[in-house]
């Protein structure tokens, strides 16, 4: 049988995976997924919306749900691709 993270028991109907998922993705591959950051300024937040920020892709499916994309953008605390592009430009770490 495939690993619940490659499965619909494994993501969270909101975006992204859940907890059961994330830990079956942890023990098969080793990685160290962690649940998303929903506010502030974290690391990770600003480096999720810099990768989403260009990432293609619509935003809605033809009939009209959003997309994974979306939903992972909304489960981030972000709206839309744009929001995502503009904390991620105001966050980023100046050399």
């Amino acid at each position: 049988m495939s690993a619940a993270w490659t499965r619909k028991e494994g993501k969270n109907p909101e975006g992204g995976l859940n907890a059961k998922g994330r830990a079956s993705y942890n023990k098969e591959t080793g990685g160290t997924l962690k649940a998303p950051v929903k506010s502030g300024d974290n690391p990770r937040r600003v480096s999720f919306a810099a990768r989403f920020a260009g990432m293609a892709g619509a935003m809605k499916k033809p009939n009209g749900e959003p997309t994974r994309k979306a939903l992972a953008l909304k489960a981030w605390g972000f709206g839309s691709v744009e929001a995502a592009r503009k904390f991620a430009q105001l966050n980023k770490k100046k050399d």
